[in-house]
């Protein structure tokens, strides 16, 4: 996360003649100001490092004033040991000591030093003066703990900057999000990412992110709804969040809605076997047979054991001599004795009944089953009503 540097320009203007200076000290302070705006740093901080000063309190003015030179120089760590000095040597008073502690705290986060930045950020929120943004401290507390990696903290943080009530924006949205979902308080980030959704409609991480909460959530009727709204906006979807929603749907009770984005994204590149069989289920259970066993077949083409499901559906849809044809690909790719048990009714249907007892044999003698029993006592009760009725 980055950090805005707070501006100490005032000071050029308004703390020389607040603060009691000595004469020689204050001459120098003002030369450094001017070389400073004539955007001579170097000449300024050369100025400001050549001042001897005896008081204490001209020594801590001249660096807090120093470190500022040094920041806007790209010195960074010249700027934090005088910005340091400045602090810990307790001669600035109030509102400039206030200053001079935020002007620390902000260095050492620009510069990684966390720890010992936030220390100082939450001394300067519990001792502000009046009329100072308490609420961005809090926000930058926030930031900070975040990268820490303690995600209690940051969000405890959020928490106080959003007791100011000001309106919603993305930075400390952001920060409660990544703390929430990292604590898997995935309830709870759900109404965050709607609020930052609020303020950034067109974000397909937030649609997604908000997708992924209500799935871990288990609400899947509002996952599917977060989807669908993501791509009636107009939202990028993938590929894979389009599978996504074939399967929400499916999961809904909308086969036929999945079949219908599965055959979309067909049409758009060669699909692999498994986005066939994907395919050919959710047809199957929109009751749509005859898409169903066109896609089937399709799987049947990569591996033939998919002839097992075109079989079956030609079965239901008394397609039987269709269905002889695939259980004879199969052949070689399914048990025997389960094609076996499937010839056994097909042949039925078309009234070849001793080829039909044949079978419904062969199926148990290769693995005995009831289902095949039971073919066997019915086929052979019905050779012998038929042999009794033609004597």
């Amino acid at each position: 996360m980055k950090y805005i540097f707070i501006g100490l320009l005032w000071l050029y203007t308004s703390t020389v003649s607040a603060v009691e200076l000595s004469r020689h000290v204050a001459a120098q302070v003002v030369q450094a100001q001017k070389q400073a705006e004539q955007q001579q740093l170097e000449q300024a901080i050369q100025t400001l490092r050549a001042v001897t000063a005896a008081k204490p309190q001209d020594q801590a003015y001249v660096a807090l004033i120093l470190a500022n030179y040094y920041w806007q120089n790209e010195q960074s760590q010249q700027a934090i040991e005088q910005a340091r000095y400045a602090v810990t040597s307790n001669q600035l008073k109030d509102d400039l000591a206030w200053t001079a502690k935020r002007m620390l705290a902000d260095l050492l986060a620009n510069d990684h030093q966390y720890q010992e930045a936030v220390t100082y950020y939450r001394q300067l929120a519990e001792s502000a003066p009046p009329k100072k943004d308490v609420s961005q401290l809090w926000l930058r507390i926030g930031q900070i703990y975040y990268q820490l990696s303690q995600w209690q903290k940051s969000l405890a943080a959020i928490s106080r900057y959003e007791q100011f009530r000001l309106p919603d924006a993305v930075t400390p949205l952001s920060v409660k999000l990544g703390a929430q979902i990292q604590l898997t308080r995935y309830q709870a980030a759900i109404p965050t990412i709607k609020r930052l959704l609020t303020l950034e409609p067109d974000q397909r991480n937030l649609w997604l992110q908000l997708v992924n909460m209500e799935i871990k959530t288990k609400q899947f009727r509002s996952a599917l709804a977060s989807l669908e709204l993501a791509r009636l906006k107009g939202v990028a979807l993938s590929e894979q969040n389009l599978k996504l929603l074939a399967n929400l749907y499916a999961q809904n009770g909308i086969p036929e809605r999945a079949a219908r984005v599965m055959a979309g994204l067909a049409k758009q590149s060669a699909p692999a076997l498994e986005e066939i069989t994907q395919t050919a289920y959710y047809w199957q259970q929109a009751k749509e047979w005859d898409k169903a066993i066109e896609n089937w077949q399709l799987a049947a083409q990569h591996d033939k054991k998919y002839y097992r499901y075109v079989a079956r559906l030609q079965l239901q849809q008394g397609h039987y001599q269709h269905a002889l044809d695939a259980l004879a690909l199969l052949q070689g790719h399914d048990k025997p004795a389960d094609i076996a048990l499937l010839r056994t009714q097909a042949l039925y249907k078309l009234n070849q009944f001793e080829q039909a007892l044949s079978q419904a044999k062969k199926a148990d003698s290769l693995q005995p089953s009831r289902e095949a029993k039971s073919w066997i006592k019915y086929l052979t009760q019905l050779h012998a009503y038929r042999q009794n009725r033609e004597s």
